[in-house]
């Protein structure tokens, strides 16, 4: 893996920035640290886990040495450059011992997760008054009055006590702390903070409606917090969108608003590929994969486009070309807990049915362990998603950037179907080919997907026809 220019080491202290592991992405989320300050690393070693827009990689370290900070926290979103780590080489001793000014601080104290921060970019700090200037009291938030049925009033009746003198201005709350205060009534102003710099935290907002239980002031708060006053909150829960997850939606979005997407339906008779699947169980070649219908339809899909081409290929806006691929990098969407991925198979055209397996074995274990590279998620050419899995018949895919075709794969069901002039049951599934009509007109994308279609109704018979 490239790793990003360091810092230079001073008094023999190396930086590490976050390097870029992927194609120009501009942060990532660090996972874990596998080391802590005073652990011994060595050249390579890894040191921590980030999860990028793409895929979850580890980090070696650049340097031997004793690990002296860590300037990131697991959880956190940090930019491409800055430094996460420090590591004493042992070159050049400590710095020396000296207090150092506030200018300086500021420049060698980066700001955890961002880097190295000029003094003129820092919050200019809060004004307070001098030892001999006199301490006006808070200014209140409301001059006039305000109406007896009020919440602020009443919760002024509820806490009689006055709130430790600061400086007056907006309270610091975070929004869903205001918003559960607006909820449950209660003026921010009138509440006592405990946070860190004086921030209002949810607890806080919680103990100003329930203080005092079972005395004037709780008696005062049930009639300023009817009964229709519930904390929703408390029934609700709050993903934050990052990573894979931050990154698919993004391409998702832009793909369904850029390309014009026309989806084709196909029931097909699977009947033969799930006999011709068994078989193949029990060869000596293929006992170390798993062999499935997916195996067989990514076979289909490969003989498809090798009779059209012409739908193995990417639209050039600024050139304003359409690019045809003689090469197949086969994407296999994969659902993770971090969300959806779409890894792909290099050359997967020029791979044997056993190779291939492997292939898909190997990308589905590494996709869902989390540890697929962005190497094996670009380049991608032509995808396949299995909705079959999840007890799904069809659905109308949505294209991966870039490629002009996607095939989703639906549950295979026993179904009554006309079967040499008789109706019997048989193993059949539907195929919903979704392409981009600026590359594949209905004409192309109706014969590649009959072509699948038939390449999984006989998949013996097409294998000795097609090759």
């Amino acid at each position: 893996m490239a790793i990003s220019k360091n810092e230079p080491a001073v008094g023999g202290v190396q930086s590490f920035k976050l390097p870029d592991v992927g194609e120009g992405l501009v942060e990532a989320e660090l996972l874990s640290w596998y080391v802590k300050p005073g652990d011994e690393v060595g050249v390579n070693q890894m040191i921590c886990e980030i999860e990028t827009a793409k895929a979850v990689v580890e980090l070696p370290s650049p340097f031997a040495g004793t690990v002296r900070e860590l300037l990131a926290e697991e959880g956190q979103t940090v930019e491409v450059g800055a430094v996460i780590i420090t590591v004493d080489d042992g070159s050049g001793g400590s710095a020396p011992e000296a207090a150092p000014s506030a200018d300086s601080e500021e420049r060698e104290k980066p700001l955890v997760g961002y880097g190295e921060k000029a003094a003129s970019t820092q919050r200019r700090p809060r004004r307070r008054p001098g030892p001999s200037a006199p301490v006006s009291p808070p200014v209140p938030r409301v001059s006039e009055p305000a109406p007896a049925n009020t919440p602020a009033v009443r919760e002024t009746r509820a806490a009689p006590a006055p709130a430790p003198a600061r400086a007056p201005g907006r309270p610091l709350a975070k929004p869903p702390v205001r918003k559960l205060a607006k909820d449950l009534g209660v003026d921010l102003a009138s509440v006592t903070p405990t946070g860190d710099n004086g921030v209002v935290t949810r607890e806080d907002v919680r103990a100003a409606v329930g203080q005092a239980p079972g005395g004037p002031a709780a008696a005062e708060t049930v009639q300023a917090a009817p009964a229709a006053a519930v904390d929703r909150t408390a029934r609700e829960r709050r993903v934050p969108v990052k990573g894979v997850r931050k990154h698919t939606a993004a391409a998702m979005v832009g793909s369904a608003f850029t390309a014009p997407h026309v989806t084709e339906f196909l029931q097909v008779d699977v009947t033969r590929t799930m006999k011709a699947v068994a078989r193949l169980r029990e060869r000596p070649d293929f006992a170390d994969v798993r062999v499935s219908p997916l195996l067989l339809v990514a076979k289909a899909l490969l003989m498809a486009v090798r009779r059209h081409p012409e739908v193995n290929a990417s639209w050039d806006e600024e050139n304003q070309e359409i690019v045809v691929k003689d090469y197949v990098n086969l994407g296999i969407a994969a659902a993770t807990e971090r969300g959806l991925v779409v890894p792909n198979i290099k050359d997967a055209d020029a791979m044997t049915l056993p190779e291939l397996a492997a292939g898909l074995k190997r990308l589905t274990e590494t996709a869902r362990a989390g540890k697929t590279s962005p190497a094996d998620m670009s380049g991608g050419t032509i995808t396949i998603t299995n909705v079959g899995v999840f007890g799904v018949d069809a659905g109308t895919p949505i294209l991966n950037p870039g490629e002009a075709a996607i095939l989703a794969f639906g549950q295979i069901r026993d179904m009554p179907w006309v079967h040499k002039g008789k109706l019997k049951v048989r193993k059949v599934t539907t195929l919903s080919l979704s392409f981009d009509h600026r590359l594949v007109d209905g004409e192309l994308g109706s014969k590649v997907l009959r072509d699948i279609g038939t390449a999984l109704e006989d998949p013996e018979l097409t294998a000795l026809a097609w090759g």
